[in-house]
């Protein structure tokens, strides 16, 4: 610009971040800006630029004084939050922390798909008249057994014989997105809470349990079996780890852009640490002062295991207690 003729004392604003919580603004001059003393935001800072040049960065002081002062912070301001979930289920959480102020960076950790057969489900859909209960345990399981109920020309009603169980809020919300309330659903989101509460007679009842192929908490069936039910576990998915890390996500862990690491699974936690593994990256990646959070005390086991610690654990295991719980830990 200097070369081009347009005079050293122009006026000019750079903005950091503009909009963002964490926004910069430097002003001074073109000759000013040539020297770069001040001009760059904090170290390690990532922020977009924004240059603006002309007579009209010298209003700004004038307009300032019109204008009401910014409300205060929002808690997590500054702060970027790395999200470990399937790919696509993470935009309510996203927009959770986006509203606290958080940067966000997205990591899926697990990709969710069919089984490797789908007979052992087909046969239960078959028979669903032989069954008492259909016990559901996650989000993804209610939507892959209505799923391939509707795929067997069936719907909602092919039901009206059972009562269903229900584990966290999650799953009660998409399970309603199919017109059907649970009959019993612990206040305690972990599925071994269905135990005390579960109605008797449980000698000889057929439970229908459609869950992620792999397995997981036992301590739920063998429950139940040892109080003499019947418990069909059929795989109605599979969650499986992703190819590679996405590399602008391995770029930020590499360069210390994450504050926080959130976990709202045993799987996300295995298939992070796997993944980083594979990218060349390590332990250095969460030490302090990053955070580590969990959804609840089974992912926090996970955390202490496979990395050694966690700072954070959702007094309520959910995506919105999580949330509450990392405000609650935010100075």
């Amino acid at each position: 610009m200097l070369e081009s003729g347009i005079p050293a004392d122009r006026p000019v604003a750079l903005i950091w971040g503009a909009g963002q919580a964490e926004q910069r603004v430097w002003v001074g001059t073109l000759a000013e800006l040539q020297q770069g003393e001040g001009v760059e935001p904090e170290a390690g800072e990532r922020l977009p630029g924004l240059l603006i040049v002309g007579e009209v960065v010298r209003l700004r002081q004038e307009f300032l004084l019109g204008i009401p002062p910014l409300p205060p912070p929002a808690p997590l301001a500054g702060k970027t939050v790395l999200v470990t979930r399937a790919e696509g289920q993470s935009p309510a959480f996203r927009e959770l922390l986006r509203a606290q102020g958080a940067r966000v960076v997205e990591m899926p950790a697990l990709v969710i798909q069919p089984p490797s057969s789908w007979d052992p489900l087909d046969t239960a859909i078959a028979n669903l008249q032989q069954f008492n209960w259909l016990l559901l345990t996650s989000a993804n399981g209610v939507q892959a057994f209505f799923e391939r109920l509707q795929q067997q020309g069936r719907d909602s009603r092919a039901l009206h014989s059972l009562q269903v169980a229900v584990v966290g809020s999650k799953t009660a919300a998409v399970l309603a997105q199919y017109g059907i309330r649970p009959d019993l659903m612990p206040s305690e989101f972990v599925a071994e809470a269905l135990l005390p509460i579960w109605p008797e007679p449980v000698q000889g009842q057929r439970i229908l349990f459609p869950r992620v192929e792999s397995g997981g908490r036992e301590e739920l069936v063998q429950g139940l079996r040892q109080r003499g039910a019947e418990v069909v576990e059929v795989a109605a998915y599979q969650s499986t780890c992703p190819a590679a890390a996405d590399p602008q996500v391995v770029e930020a862990l590499k360069d210390r852009q994450v504050d926080i690491l959130t976990f709202a699974s045993s799987k996300t936690v295995q298939h992070f640490a796997h993944l980083l593994r594979q990218a060349g990256l390590g332990p250095e990646v969460w030490d302090p002062p990053v955070q580590i959070a969990a959804i609840g005390p089974k992912t926090a086991e996970t955390c202490k295991k496979v990395l050694g610690r966690v700072d954070v654990v959702a007094q309520e295991y959910t995506l919105e207690g999580l949330l509450g719980s990392l405000l609650r830990a935010t100075p």
